[in-house]
């Protein structure tokens, strides 16, 4: 006999099932995802085993400007560049809520500009200067998709080849008894899984297969409101120098929480702090995750892992709900990673992170600088 919340599914109507579906949703995860709720939590959120903090030669300095190996680095990331071997893929679904309403991409940054604006003249000045396109894919969600397709118009192409857009995955949200969560007009309440959706949301757009059928090498992936993590030849040329499928850029701490590199059963990996053992100080880490990553195209495209969803509570209007998300930095879990700490202060900042309006206003000067130090200004 079937289980309540089954039955519940089931009766969806056939429409919304379909969306559903389109978008990964798997009833019979969700199910086992219910079955969890309450328990052990803490447990399935923290990592087995042996936790440490990074091993020495882990995190590595980019090479200072002005020495052979910044010049070669440099050179090497010029030239993959101009033989298109980049994309740069934007981070920018969630459900638009964190922006009072309004889709963050749509956001004016600077007087007539957007965050979209921004990452839209960083891609005009990358191809004016390096002669060929470097691909521009942004990560949508239901609540983002139309507005920012809407918005991109013209510059959208159908194969994806120069500006793309694909949607991450959607699930339902729970009850704390482990049944459907209903809106105020009794609907399903939909809400995205994730960043950590996006390497098989990304499989499945086609999009990065014909990337890498026409010669890409290299994936570069960023939040949409850090417009510090630009695309830049130095540290490109670094992530190619190593050999290895993933760098991920972090930063001196500065007050921050959340994720971080630690020794996992002796492989580095980036895990956030809810993950670490109970009594382990994060403390002892002294960087911290910015969400950008340089990824080798294959690699992301032939990666195969078993995510954990972590369960997470949300205040939906005066009621609590549950609902389960995977994190994007978990793949490290799944492709052996470097860790090249990157500045955050300054003109060559590389993480200036705007997670709503108050932030904004506060990061607004730094941002004008450096998008006019970087040429994305007139």
């Amino acid at each position: 006999m079937s289980s309540p919340l089954a039955q519940q599914i089931a009766a969806l109507p056939a429409p919304l099932l379909a969306r559903l579906r389109a978008r990964g949703f798997d009833p019979e995860r969700v199910a086992r995802w219910a079955a969890s709720i309450g328990k052990d939590r803490d447990a399935r959120n923290r990592l087995p085993g042996t936790v440490e903090p990074p091993a020495p030669g882990d995190v590595v300095d980019l090479p200072a400007e002005g020495t052979p190996e910044h010049a070669r680095c440099r050179e090497a990331g010029l030239a993959a560049l101009r033989r298109g071997e980049v994309a740069l893929c934007v981070l920018a679904g969630g459900m638009a809520t964190r922006m009072g309403g309004v889709v963050k991409a749509l956001v004016e940054v600077l007087p007539g500009r957007t965050f979209l604006d921004l990452r839209l003249a960083e891609s005009d000045l990358l191809r004016r200067t390096m002669g060929v396109p470097v691909p521009l894919w942004l990560m949508t969600s239901e609540a983002t998709n139309g507005p920012i397709r809407e918005a991109l118009g013209a510059r959208l192409d159908e194969p994806g080849e120069l500006c793309a857009t694909f949607e991450q995955h959607v699930s339902l949200r729970l009850t704390p008894e482990g049944g459907l969560f209903l809106d105020e007009d009794g609907e399903p309440s939909v809400h995205a899984t994730g960043h950590g959706d996006l390497p098989d949301a990304l499989r499945e757009s086609g999009v990065l297969g014909r990337f890498i059928a026409r010669g890409g090498k290299i994936v570069w992936i960023a939040n949409l409101d850090n417009l510090g993590a630009t695309v830049d030849p130095v540290l490109l040329g670094w992530h190619l120098g190593q050999g290895g499928p993933l760098t991920v850029e972090v930063v001196d701490k500065g007050g921050d929480k959340g994720g971080g590199p630690m020794r996992w059963n002796g492989r580095p990996v980036i895990a956030e702090d809810f993950r670490l053992p109970v009594g382990f100080d994060p403390n002892v880490v002294p960087v911290f995750n910015t969400n950008t990553f340089l990824v080798s195209a294959e690699a992301l495209g032939a990666l195969a892992m078993d995510w954990v969803y972590v369960e997470v509570e949300k205040k939906v209007g005066d009621r609590k709900a549950i609902q389960f998300e995977r994190i994007l930095n978990e793949i490290t879990f799944g492709l052996p990673a470097r860790f090249l700490r990157v500045p955050r202060e300054g003109l060559a900042a590389r993480f200036l992170p705007v997670k709503d309006i108050d932030e904004l206003e506060r990061r607004r000067p730094a941002i004008e600088a450096i998008a006019r130090a970087r040429g994305f200004l007139g």
